[in-house]
């Protein structure tokens, strides 16, 4: 049985809370406990080190515990620094320090989200007096090196991690157990309806139901694409339209069908390949190939087309569309009796602003029936 662990934001909690009770007792805690609030339980991390560095802020350290999971976050240290003020309205303050990225989308905020927001204010407001203010700085000292191996950039999250999540449990996405889940959802959704909606993470869950389709046809898959296809085809399902991010999806035009950068990642090389075919010019070809990201070298060939009056995008993405379509049923096929029907797969490409980019002409059909 694979082990869950809790999300960033939990250890990013538990040491501010290490902290502020050194502030407050100068004492040192060796478990801190957190009030997850999603889901409404208590978890007790443990504290690897805390230091009063004046009278008014204290430092404590906590390490990363994902669970069984191929998280690249694995052991590694969250600090948090807490600091008394006498200034200002609010009595909780959060800023991120070294190693917490920032939005460049949202005025260069941190990327301190909700979740974490909530999680923070509500474990360390109950902890003061009225009339006490702190401010909690949240660092990630190996964060900015871990971003760089993240699609983090492709979200607009520059120079660090985020503290994201909905949840405090982190659940072990990538192990057969979570996959488990998955076909579970996917075996109860087949049996009401003909049509699916394949989803691999928030991103496309959450626009996919913002276009207006059923969220009751929404299957989330994290990296298990290839296993839940063929699932898909032997519980009957008929459609599935495959909504994804460019930077993942593109992966299956290559026939890698376990999108997880630990697995495989051909992406570039798939992107550049497409741009060969279509004709782009030798250098053009080099930038792509180049770019940092996926979303880097679509950048790229959108200034092309608005600098030249071209139509890279649409050329280079349509025969990508199309090709995911081709392979996912191809995988299908050579993963099925022979004999049996296989399941008709359309695909959709967004950008990091959600943004549609192509529709491949089964995926068209599937969303006249699906919205």
């Amino acid at each position: 049985m694979s082990r869950s662990g809790y999300t960033l934001p939990v250890f990013a909690c538990a040491a501010a809370i290490a902290a502020l009770h050194w502030l407050r007792d100068r004492q040192p805690l060796k478990f801190a406990s957190v009030d997850l609030i999603e889901p409404a339980q208590i978890a007790e991390i443990p504290i690897e080190q805390v230091a009063g560095l004046s009278e008014n802020m204290a430092l404590a350290i906590t390490r990363s515990d994902p669970g069984d999971n191929l998280d690249l976050t694995k052991d590694t240290p969250i600090w948090a620094l807490v600091e008394w003020r006498e200034q200002g309205d609010d009595a909780v303050i959060i800023k991120g320090g070294e190693g917490i990225g920032r939005q460049v989308n949202a005025d260069d905020k941190p990327a301190i989200y909700a979740y974490a927001q909530r999680l923070l204010q509500k474990n360390l407001q109950r902890m003061l007096t009225p009339g006490e203010k702190i401010t909690v700085t949240i660092i990630l000292p190996q964060g900015r090196s871990l971003a760089v191996r993240t699609s983090n950039s492709a979200f607009g999250v520059v120079e660090g991690l985020s503290l994201l999540g909905t949840t405090g449990i982190s659940q072990p996405l990538s192990t057969p157990d979570q996959l488990a889940v998955f076909r579970a959802e996917l075996q109860n959704k087949a049996s009401r309806f003909e049509s699916l909606v394949f989803c691999i993470g928030e991103n496309g869950l959450d626009l996919a139901r913002k276009l207006g389709i059923n969220p009751e046809q929404l299957v989330k898959t994290a990296n298990w694409l290839g296993p839940m296809l063929v699932e898909a085809n032997v519980l009957g399902v008929k459609e599935i339209l495959l909504f994804g991010y460019h930077g993942k999806l593109m992966k299956l035009a290559g026939g890698i069908f376990h999108t997880h950068h630990y697995l495989a990642d051909g992406r570039r090389e798939i992107l550049t390949a497409h741009c060969a075919i279509a004709g782009l010019k030798s250098p053009d070809i080099q930038v792509v190939f180049n770019s940092a990201t996926a979303e880097a070298a679509l950048t790229y060939l959108r200034s092309l087309d608005t600098s030249t009056g071209s139509d890279w995008v649409n050329q280079v993405y349509t025969a990508i569309a199309e090709t995911i379509d081709v392979r996912s049923q191809e995988y299908i096929q050579s993963h099925s009796e022979s004999g049996t029907g296989v399941t008709i797969c359309g695909s959709i490409l967004f950008d990091r602003d959600r943004k549609i980019i192509v529709k491949s002409k089964t995926a068209a059909l599937l969303m006249g029936k699906l919205c």
